[in-house]
């Protein structure tokens, strides 16, 4: 195997994280899932943080696991969800554990931005979907928390960051996960310094953004030494999960949309350059930085979170379910009973998803789902209706036709998901890679050290890589019906 190269993909989403490793030999990439482990937060002084020392040390045990498999790397590299971040002061300490982005401390900060900065100019300026977590808003958390964190700090660094800091000692970000902040200009590629300091914010805390698939530097010694994979290239393949996740799309040409689907659902289109309109503010989109220096033109859906927070109650109550469980159930309840706007504010936190999803269908005046099986049924079927909503206003903002979509993550796997997907949406859904997000990790850190030679070269490789299914949509009229159902409740 002289002619593969191998690279140690950390892939880490809000609820879990996983080691996998990827082998590129003769274009194509095989990947083994070498360490999963559960992330979720810790509640210290009635605040949600991320737990930073555990996933350094679930990435270690990664490292020993790839050694122990006898994996020469060539790279590792480290993708995770946007907007959170740690601060540092002048001599690199942490000032706080990273805050987890569902913490209510930013409540009220964008009603406060805005009397300060326009809606419209914030957006004009950034191209960023306004939700409460957004870096923009913690950092204001952090400027009115009382205890002067943000005058001792000296350097910003998100969730990729950190932990690439914590192997490498060096202190880099790049423009993906930097454009998910609502704090960095798209257009311009570079922080928006008067946004900042008219709200009171510091400049000089935001490091310099670089493009994604670069390298970041040498892993530690002490880090090497401790796990036994020896001298190894910490790279940043593109810092944000949906980045990696898009680079993999196995796409060609421009007539496709993108779903990213796990714990959030990313529905989108690639673009070259941003749009920033008063029209694009309307239709609630955001713009964030691809590889190859593409634009996502996307918007935040809630996903597959909904769910996962109802098989929580249930497992809580003595009912666990598995995802196949629960799918089975819903396959078999009726179909288009009661739908829900999946970004209704009260889905958002962490609580009795099943109870919230009864109040909103007897809010809105439809039957109440009483089962599992209605419950899973609604939501996936809400979820499918609220793409095409989105998929529509992207559409026409655009003025593209979209003729496919390609669903990828872990809701691939989920046929009942993307069958609705594809009779809501009235296109055929191609399902798959499922580990699009580790996939295009690895192949983004092969283009850093010249393996791949284009964003084109890479989906070839993905096409090659992945095992897609294809969902044709059916009866779309009743779905049509469904949709006309939901327009007074999915703003």
């Amino acid at each position: 195997m002289s002619d593969a190269r191998i690279f140690l993909a950390f892939d880490l989403g809000a609820s879990s994280g996983r080691a996998v490793l990827g082998t590129l030999r003769a274009g194509r990439v095989t990947l083994d899932e070498l360490h999963r482990f559960d992330n979720g937060p810790l509640e210290r002084g009635g605040h949600l943080h991320w737990n930073l020392d555990a996933l350094v040390e679930h990435i270690k045990e990664g490292l020993r696991r790839a050694n122990a498999a006898g994996a020469k790397l060539d790279g590792l590299g480290i993708d995770t969800w946007g907007v959170d971040y740690g601060l540092l002061d002048a001599a690199d300490r942490l000032l706080h554990p990273p805050h987890h982005y569902r913490d209510p401390r930013t409540t009220g900060m964008m009603d406060r931005a805005f009397q300060v900065v326009p809606r419209e100019e914030i957006f004009a300026r950034t191209g960023i979907q306004f939700m409460p977590l957004n870096t923009l808003y913690q950092l204001l958390a952090d400027r009115d928390a009382g205890d002067g964190r943000l005058d001792r700090a000296a350097t910003l660094l998100f969730m990729p960051d950190l932990l690439n800091w914590r192997l490498t000692g060096l202190k880099r970000t790049d423009a993906t996960i930097a454009s998910t902040s609502q704090c960095f200009d798209p257009a311009a590629r570079r922080w928006t310094a008067d946004l900042l300091t008219n709200l009171g914010l510091p400049m000089r805390i935001m490091p310099e953004a670089a493009g994604p698939a670069m390298i970041v530097g040498p892993l530690l010694p002490a880090i090497a030494e401790q796990t036994g994979v020896g001298p190894v290239l910490v790279i940043c393949p593109a810092g944000h999960d949906t980045a990696c996740a898009v680079a993999a799309v196995p796409a060609e040409g421009e007539d496709w949309a993108y779903i990213s689907c796990g714990t959030w659902s990313l529905v989108g289109v690639e673009r070259d350059q941003p749009i920033l309109t008063p029209e694009a503010l309307h239709a609630g989109v955001t713009n964030e930085i691809g590889a190859a220096g593409t634009i996502r033109l996307l918007r935040n859906v809630a996903g597959l979170w909904i769910l996962e927070q109802c098989r929580r109650v249930w497992a809580d109550a003595g009912f666990a379910l598995t995802h196949d469980d629960l799918i089975r159930l819903a396959e078999k309840a009726p179909p288009h009973r009661a739908f829900i706007d999946p970004d209704d504010p009260r889905f958002a936190p962490f609580g009795d998803m099943p109870q919230r999803i009864r109040e909103f269908c007897a809010e809105t005046g439809q039957p109440v789902p009483r089962t599992e099986a209605e419950t899973a049924r609604c939501v996936l079927e809400s979820l499918a209706l609220k793409y095409r909503v989105v998929l529509d206003r992207i559409a026409r903002l655009t003025r593209r036709i979209i003729r496919r979509i390609h669903l990828v993550g872990g809701g691939a796997r989920n046929a009942l998901l993307c069958q609705c997907t594809a009779d809501a949406c009235g296109l055929p859904v191609h399902a798959g890679p499922v580990e699009a997000t580790a996939l295009g990790n690895v192949l983004l850190q092969a283009m850093a050290v010249g393996a791949v030679e284009s964003l084109d070269h890479l989906r070839a490789i993905s096409r090659n890589s992945a095992g897609i299914r294809t969902f044709k949509p059916g009866d779309t009229a009743v779905w049509n019906n469904a949709r006309a159902k939901v327009e007074a409740i999915v703003p």
